[in-house]
């Protein structure tokens, strides 16, 4: 019977089967549609439908709960014999429940726990779903859970435990999307257990779009086939899927590549509580300046993830360097050549209890179903604190547990690849830069031979839309006689445009240009970009990809350096 529902409850169904535990928290993909094979193929049910219907559809009562809507019942029938003994409890204590029902969770439970004992008693078997959990039973420390939550607590707790419920045939089912958002008392109870709804994988999503799609033809609908949609929708559920395809149905859109990735990006940063950025650039590895080596070191990363070789790519890189040395647009650059999508993560901490760790879960869930993804966090060494975090109530180390956790799953090895950037390396903790996490450290310093800096002089050039009156290279960068980083040199450049529009010119002379190049002042402080320099020098993993000055310098000179500049710059 089960070999037709879908692997998560194949899972419960054996977990309950074992008459051990009968309370289980369903969390992930939960507001999603549930796949149900039949004679006639494959059909799609909402959730708390097939659960009603399906699993417990022997069930005698099937209740459903929620704070909005009260108590329901599956069919009339169970509604009408949960009245009658309402009615009942009315004329012995004399309440009105029967005629005004409550919803709040503690007047809600004390009636349901009577209907149920009284129900189990007479051998009826009795399922009840709980949905929108974490209004029930919210994350919260013991400190500061209110009397409500405390109360719903031990009527949940008990229920689970409680012999006359399990030696009955009595389910409670509470439904979540986030499961640190749930009370930590009940989530970690050794009468709970787990069943995580995953998002959909490819093969399900060319499963759901065939089904979708059987009435229609395919041609009006779309201008790629459906296996290329199957593909590119990684990282949607169904309901997202349906969609596009609605939207290209309704509207007569048709589908195609590029619309498919824009709602693609659009539903995912909207399922992620726009705590996800898509990062788009249309340059390439080619449009980075300088870096010679670290560029040749990630075209042989771009091979071997184009070759299928995602057994050879490290964990994550580690990218650091000083201010301004392009170390963003060098990863987004990468991203780009590869052809994976590439996402930043924003600040998703809140100042409520449980919710950092939610969003943080949902994040993560999404990214497994997006993969293969590039991850960038920039200012890492500030961004993803430490185990040792305080003054928070534990949730810096917690998010960092998650993290590192996260980050250390070697079976996202090629297929979740992430980029931390700081100029302060010396700053983060030792557990993400460590082997099986940020593997690789790469580091990026301003330019230092004749030829990366006449390079660098000409990207920013095109970058800035300068335009010369002649064909020029200003001698203060062709020999070198000031540092300018990429940043520094996009100022720069830009500071001479300004200088020439006030002369009413649109075209940049040499004079002016070397006349702003002269003037111009890094807002940066030297031993702050040393220190920064240094760090990065120590960091970095592989000494062919430090400039040929760095490669042969002592490193407990080093080291010693960096101490005294640690204590002169603070």
């Amino acid at each position: 019977m089960f070999d037709s529902y879908p692997a998560w409850s194949q899972d419960f169904a054996k977990k309950y089967l074992s008459r051990t535990i009968n309370t289980f928290l369903l969390h992930g993909n939960v507001h999603d549609l549930v796949p149900l094979k039949n004679d006639d193929g494959t059909e799609f049910h909402r959730l708390k439908s097939f659960l009603s219907d399906e699993f417990f559809g022997a069930r005698d009562f099937v209740v459903f709960y929620d704070r909005a809507s009260g108590i329901y019942f599956r069919d009339k029938e169970s509604q009408q014999d949960f009245n009658q003994a309402v009615a009942g409890r009315d004329s012995l204590v004399g309440t009105d429940y029967a005629n005004k029902m409550p919803k709040d969770p503690v007047r809600v439970f004390s009636l349901l726990e009577q209907y149920f004992r009284l129900r189990l008693d007479q051998k009826k078997s009795v399922a009840l779903i709980i949905d929108y959990a974490e209004t029930i039973i919210p994350m919260s420390d013991t400190s500061s859970t209110g009397n409500e939550d405390r109360t719903s607590l031990v009527y949940l707790s008990r229920w689970a435990h409680d012999p006359m419920f399990l030696a009955s045939d009595f389910t409670t089912v509470l439904i979540t999307e986030n499961l640190s958002d749930l009370n930590k008392t009940l989530v970690q109870n050794p009468y709970t257990t787990e069943i995580k709804i995953t998002i959909p994988g490819e093969k399900d999503r060319l499963a759901f779009i065939k089904y979708e799609t059987r009435s229609d033809d395919f041609k009006t609908i779309s201008a790629v086939k459906p296996e290329i949609i199957a593909q590119q929708t990684a990282g949607l559920n169904y309901v997202n899927v349906r969609s596009v395809l609605s939207n290209a149905r309704e509207n007569k859109e048709k589908i195609t590549f590029e619309s498919l990735s824009e709602n693609k990006k659009e539903l995912i940063e909207a399922e992620a509580y726009g705590l996800l950025e898509f990062v788009e650039t249309p340059y390439t590895l080619d449009n980075v300046a300088g870096h010679k080596h670290v560029k040749s070191h990630l075209r042989q990363a771009v091979k071997a993830l184009k070759d299928g070789r995602q057994d050879v790519m490290p964990m994550g890189y580690l990218v650091c360097g000083p201010v301004g040395t392009g170390k963003t647009f060098l990863v987004t650059c990468f991203a780009s050549e590869v052809g994976i999508p590439m996402v930043k993560l924003k600040n998703f901490r809140s100042q409520w209890q449980g919710v950092t760790e939610g969003n943080l879960e949902k994040i993560l869930t999404l990214l497994k179903a997006m993969s293969p993804v590039a991850v960038m966090i920039d200012e890492a060494d500030a961004y993803l604190g430490d185990r040792n975090a305080s003054g928070d109530s534990g949730v810096s180390s917690r998010v960092f547990s998650q993290i590192a956790t996260f980050m250390s799953d070697t079976a996202n090895r090629g297929r979740i690849i992430w980029f931390l950037m700081t100029a302060r390396p010396d700053l983060m903790p030792i557990d993400l830069k460590r082997q099986g996490r940020a593997e690789e450290h790469i580091a990026l310093f301003p330019p230092h031979t004749n030829e990366e800096r006449v390079e660098l002089f000409e990207a920013m050039k095109k970058k800035t839309g300068l335009q010369m009156t002649e064909a020029y290279v200003p001698a203060i960068i062709e020999e070198g006689f000031k540092t300018f980083s990429g940043a520094d040199m996009e100022a720069a450049l830009t500071r001479a445009k300004f200088r020439a529009a006030a002369e009413g010119k649109k075209k940049v002379t040499p004079e002016i240009l070397d006349a702003a190049l002269g003037d111009f002042i890094p807002p940066t402080y030297p031993e702050e970009v040393e220190l920064q320099t240094l760090n990065a020098v120590i960091e970095c993993t592989s000494r062919v990809l430090l400039p040929e000055r760095y490669r042969e310098m002592d490193r407990n000179e080093i080291l010693s350096k960096i101490e005294e500049l640690k204590f002169r710059v603070s």
